[in-house]
């Protein structure tokens, strides 16, 4: 299995630009949670408590975020029971309430991954590895306690890959 430093410095190279960085903040939220609002319907209950696609799927991610690292993996798994939970409100609404949140939540959210792509002037990292799908969130996550100057080890180790991140110049192929 890759490490958390394999996997973010995979997903870190397509992500070199401060301004695709920063609409990652913005879509990656917007489809995490539009995903749980889909997915929160239908609902079976099982040994007392509800379970959705949703929760399914945030069980298996927070398992996964859990064997990268421990700390992390906690946050991560908080922060899905987050998602999840506003999943499931939005779920309870009306089909269209439901539809409308979710479906608007989950093209929003890539239009915006999309204007920071044009940004990187490089695809999602998941167009060439689809496990860029999971560590997403999480990258999201890990770049938030770096500018808040926290994790300076893992910064350096992923910086030491890829780069540090820079603006990207206009025509620097040309």
């Amino acid at each position: 299995m890759k490490s958390l430093v394999d996997h973010l410095s995979q997903y870190a190279a397509y992500h070199r630009d401060p301004r695709n960085i920063a609409t990652h903040f913005i879509g990656i939220p917007l489809i995490v949670v539009a995903v749980a609002v889909l997915l929160s319907r239908p609902e079976w209950p099982l040994a007392g408590v509800w379970v959705s696609p949703a929760v399914l799927l945030a069980l298996a991610s927070a398992w996964f975020y859990l064997r990268l690292e421990r700390r992390l993996g906690v946050l991560m798994t908080v922060l899905l029971g987050l998602c999840v939970w506003l999943g499931h409100v939005l779920a309870q609404q009306s089909t269209l309430v439901w539809l409308a949140s979710g479906i608007g939540m989950f093209v929003v959210g890539w239009a915006i991954q999309f204007v920071g792509h044009h940004y990187e002037g490089r695809k999602p990292a998941f167009v060439d590895d689809v496990t860029g799908l999971i560590v997403g969130p999480l990258f999201v996550v890990v770049e938030l306690a770096f500018l808040l100057g926290l994790r300076h080890d893992l910064k350096e180790q992923i910086e030491t890959r890829v780069g540090v991140v820079r603006l990207r110049q206009k025509n620097a192929a040309a």
